[in-house]
């Protein structure tokens, strides 16, 4: 998927927006916002697809050693992704112990760059950039090396031969030539990502417990006990032709509204299913817990991580701009803040905002369009009883 809107442009509507709704903040609150300041993102910038550029000239070179070769096109063939880590662990070949060193140190610092704890595992993958190389591969047709960038519109992509020679590949057209793609497994790390931004989130007071006692609610004139959600029941995005050498993305919804203690809160959900554009899913699943809530409303915006996605930083930035939105006793929209909040310097692509909703309500149902008219979901009240 890519972005249809640019952040400078949502970062020029929410200035307007919380210029209706920002008051001085408390001590406290200032406090927050002050340690939650976001980091510096000249580190960030592109560095993710700097590594896997790096590894890509490294692996290219690595292809001269010829069981090492036999046993990455092998394993390429039997399996569309392949975790390069391992894969170099379980070879024999000397150049395998060499990948090895590189690969563990590549993810290391990606995971560095992605705001992930050391403990988040291999994130790097390598494929064939397209099932059409095949053919080629299994005759022994010597590959090519690139790294899976994130880019939609760029004209060419660099791609390393055995020797380390650069060759300029035509960005919108597939080779005839395989070409092995460095990839990051991002369903792994939205996983761990989301977990640090619910962390770094909660840290801040804006991501609390949800309540544990349930609300009584009336249906048939009997009381039940339970809680309101809203579910999603079908959802797609627009359609998009994603180009050859386009590395993997997983979606990823982030609700805010406002918390019963008065203070903006934001909730993470993982959509592992939405893979691709102009198709239609079916998760029936939940999307907002409603007993989280003091207002009967609240926003949701769609983002997707390609590989860049700094999640500490995020989690960060959403934090200082919420700290500084001061409940007035009426509802207010917190989706402007929370995109103003994410900087185009942080991201390669600038890709990673697909749409947003406002003003969902716990009795809406049936479709509704993104502002930017790039997603649509359909929802339902969904009443989750207790046992």
């Amino acid at each position: 998927m890519s972005t249809r809107i640019t952040h400078r442009a949502l970062a020029g509507l929410a200035c307007a927006a919380l210029a209706l709704v920002a008051l001085p903040v408390t001590t406290a609150q200032a406090s927050a916002a002050s340690s939650a300041a976001a980091p510096s993102s000249s580190t960030s910038i592109s560095t993710a697809e700097k590594i896997q550029d790096t590894l890509a000239r490294k692996t290219a070179a690595s292809l001269g050693d010829a069981p090492w070769s036999a046993h990455l096109r092998t394993a390429s063939l039997r399996s569309t992704t392949v975790d390069l880590l391992e894969l170099s662990r379980r070879a024999d070949a000397p150049a395998a112990r060499r990948m090895e060193s590189a690969v563990a140190e590549a993810n290391k610092d990606l995971a560095a760059a992605k705001g992930l704890g050391a403990g988040t595992g291999s994130l790097l993958r390598i494929r064939l950039a397209d099932p059409s190389m095949r053919a080629g591969l299994a005759k022994g047709v010597k590959p090519l090396v690139a790294a899976a960038a994130q880019d939609d519109d760029r004209a060419s992509v660099t791609a390393y031969d055995g020797a380390g020679h650069p060759h300029k590949l035509d960005a919108n057209r597939t080779p005839d030539r395989p070409v092995y793609l460095i990839d990051i497994d991002t369903s792994k790390a939205l996983a761990a990502g989301l977990d640090i931004l619910d962390r770094e989130l909660a840290k801040a007071g804006l991501a609390l417990p949800a309540l544990q006692k349930p609300i009584a609610q009336a249906t048939s004139g009997a009381a039940a006990s339970g809680v309101w959600t809203t579910k999603i029941t079908s959802i797609g995005v627009a359609d998009d032709q994603e180009p050859w050498f386009k590395g993997g993305a997983e979606t990823y919804a982030i609700v805010t509204g406002w918390g019963q203690d008065g203070v903006p809160r934001v909730d993470t959900v993982q959509m592992p299913y939405l893979d691709d554009d102009g198709k239609t899913y079916y998760p029936n699943q939940v999307l907002v817990k409603w007993f989280n809530y003091k207002y009967n409303l609240a926003d949701v915006v769609l983002m997707e991580d390609d590989g860049d996605t700094n999640y500490k930083a995020l989690a960060q930035a959403i934090a200082t701009a919420l700290l500084t939105v001061t409940d007035l006793g009426v509802y207010a929209p917190l989706v402007d803040a929370v995109l103003a909040a994410i900087p185009d310097s942080w991201y390669t692509d600038d890709p990673d905002y697909v749409d947003s909703w406002y003003s969902l309500s716990r009795q809406d149902q049936g479709r509704r369009n993104g502002a930017s008219g790039n997603g649509w979901m359909t929802v339902e009240p969904y009443f989750v009883e207790q046992f």
